[in-house]
């Protein structure tokens, strides 16, 4: 499946650094996904892994889950409740764990 291209500011959060405060939100952020994801992020239980993956890969998933642009049975729920600035924080934290 292609994804449509970021929204700019999204696309510059992505890719350059965070700011501190989106980076200090990262670990309170990504609690909703450690019940589905586990605790590493690594994933169980049919829920795909995310832990290692590529940051602007894993925005790009986010984003479209909250515009409904990529299937899924609670992701794009769950998505719509995330900030530009709290999804790339998430990703941010996500794709550092290795």
């Amino acid at each position: 499946m292609r994804l449509k291209a970021l929204p700019g500011s999204l696309f510059a959060l992505a890719i350059a650094g965070l700011p501190a405060a989106a980076a200090a939100q990262a670990p309170l952020a990504a609690e909703a996904c450690l019940g589905c994801h586990g605790p590493d992020g690594k994933g169980v239980a049919g829920a795909a892994p995310i832990a290692g993956r590529d940051r602007a890969e894993l925005v790009a998933i986010m984003v479209a889950f909250r515009a409904n642009e990529r299937p899924g049975t609670i992701m794009g729920r769950i998505a719509r409740g995330y900030t530009d600035a709290e999804i790339a924080a998430m990703a941010d934290h996500f794709s550092r764990i290795r």
